[in-house]
């Protein structure tokens, strides 16, 4: 597989190899991608005990209204394509 990225990124990714971080550009981007996965995993895990807490019913706490935000902003980055953060 050949990925062709902006000048920038490949500055960045040059630059992890040059600080001692990662042995090189692919090496980089292999684990961009490892960490891309567990992070979308644990989005969705998160998701779920979400919905599994709201589907419980009402508590004695007014966390229902910040779960809800909680919830849709996961389910936002999800689809995000924003790059690396």
């Amino acid at each position: 597989m050949n990925v062709s990225i902006p000048d920038a990124l490949k500055g960045w990714a040059e630059a992890r190899v040059a600080e001692g971080r990662y042995s090189s550009s692919s090496d980089t981007i292999r684990d961009l991608v490892r960490r891309e996965q567990e992070n979308g995993a644990a989005r969705r895990r998160l998701v779920a005990a979400i919905d599994e807490g709201l589907a419980s019913g009402p508590s004695d706490c007014d966390a229902f209204d910040t779960l809800d935000e909680v919830r849709a902003g996961l389910r936002a980055a999800e689809g995000c394509r924003c790059g690396v953060s």
